[in-house]
């Protein structure tokens, strides 16, 4: 028996269907914070997408107004709570510009090195996330471990794992620990052996790579045209990184590369944080080296600066001193500033104004996160639905700074 010859045109035969909504977020493991992605999808594929932020605001700002200046460290800490000691470092270097004081150069290198160990452990956990998002388990173990031994120098040095509270305008809470340089030295290696392993368990991974290579891309100038920052926008081929185009702190005196992609896709992402944190390593062991061992750490001011808990106790002008700095807190002049650093995520700015107050009359936070998420929907419009939990974790978007 012969086959019919119906004669049938392509795509007649196909059934009629509309548009499906499908709602990831706010509360799904996929999202890094709460942030909720409305899609709109043709079969697997993402027709639209309509990202919402603002799920987490605290009203830092507005908290920040409420307190006298040295109040303020405790909420930085808790804008980007995976590296909170880039955040004490930028919100101090912005009130010390207006107040027109440099802190000493032995803390100038404290700050440092603390910093770039707390870049270390941003990326870190960006980079171990992003790959248990593609079900590669064993290398975020890798980095977790890695992420635990700077903690335990972070404990050793502040008292506290996380969130540390460590920054003071004018220097910093304490003076460098007597192991203090022994113990980076130490760990920081231990460090890199781990990120190394962690690596080759993903880099000649065909499912790592195919999930990654070409996926959620951007060119240099839409990241531009979105404000983008940091590991983002140097992902893209630009390198703009604030430690080298504007010098702060003591980095115009290490020599380091800044790590740059050329395609913008997540894989590009992945591999600029691997090569920061190996960056932030060398930059690391040159301020050990250039750091004194002896000198202040705080800038000799007592209207800025709190006094030695003993001295509290057993003197009437420590006791004075504390009481004028916590009860009425430091007199910053009258006036507006802008500071700027290069946190975990990119520039990381604080624009401050004073009333010639204790409490701060505005404090208004630039986060790089809020730029870097403005551009989601861009990198996964015409993907499918699985490739928005790499692409997502790619921006490592954190909460506490995005919406803030």
């Amino acid at each position: 028996m012969e086959p019919l010859d119906l004669d049938i045109e392509e795509g007649q035969l196909e059934l009629p269907s509309e548009p499906m909504m499908l709602n990831m977020g706010p509360s799904h493991p996929a999202m890094h914070g709460t942030v909720r992605i409305v899609l709109e999808l043709s079969g697997e594929s993402i027709v639209k997408a309509d990202v919402q932020i603002g799920y987490l605001h605290r009203g830092f700002e507005k908290m920040c107004e409420r307190g006298n200046w040295t109040q303020v460290f405790p909420y930085a800490d808790r804008l980007n709570y995976v590296s909170p000691m880039l955040n004490n470092v930028g919100f101090a270097l912005a009130v010390e510009k207006m107040l027109g004081v440099t802190v000493p150069e032995r803390c100038q290198y404290y700050r440092v090195v603390l910093g770039e160990l707390a870049r270390i452990c941003d990326h870190l956990i960006a980079s171990g996330a992003m790959a248990m998002e593609l079900g590669a388990f064993t290398p975020f173990l890798y980095f977790a471990r890695a992420r635990e031994v700077i903690w335990d120098i972070f404990e050793e040095e502040t008292g506290a794992r996380v969130t540390h509270s460590f920054g003071r305008v004018g220097g910093m809470a304490k003076p460098p620990t007597p192991d203090f340089k022994e113990m980076v030295r130490v760990g920081v290696p231990r460090v890199i052996k781990l990120v190394n392993e962690g690596e080759k368990l993903l880099l000649k991974n065909r499912i790592f790579l195919d999930r990654v290579e070409g996926i959620g891309v951007i060119s240099a100038e839409d990241a531009l045209a979105l404000g983008w920052t940091g590991v983002c926008l140097r992902s893209t081929g630009v390198p703009y990184d604030v430690r080298r185009s504007h010098p702060y702190l003591v980095y115009d005196r290490f020599e380091f590369d800044v790590p740059v992609g050329t395609a913008g896709d997540n894989y590009d992402r992945f591999m600029c944080r691997e090569g920061e944190m190996r960056q932030s390593a060398r930059i690391i062991e040159q301020a050990l080296d250039q750091m004194p061992d002896e000198g202040p750490v705080d800038i000799d001011d007592p209207r800025i600066v709190l006094p030695p808990k003993e001295d509290v106790y057993t003197t009437i002008e420590g006791t004075i001193q504390h009481f004028k700095i916590v009860m009425e807190g430091i007199k910053v002049p009258a006036g507006e500033c802008y500071s700027y650093t290069e946190a975990g995520n990119g520039e990381l700015g604080f624009y401050l104004v004073s009333d010639g107050s204790g409490t701060p009359y505005r404090v208004r936070i630039r986060p790089p996160c809020f730029a870097s998420v403005q551009g989601l929907k861009q990198l996964i419009t015409g993907l499918m639905i699985p490739d928005v939990v790499p692409t997502f974790g790619s921006l490592n978007m954190i909460g506490g700074e995005c919406d803030h």
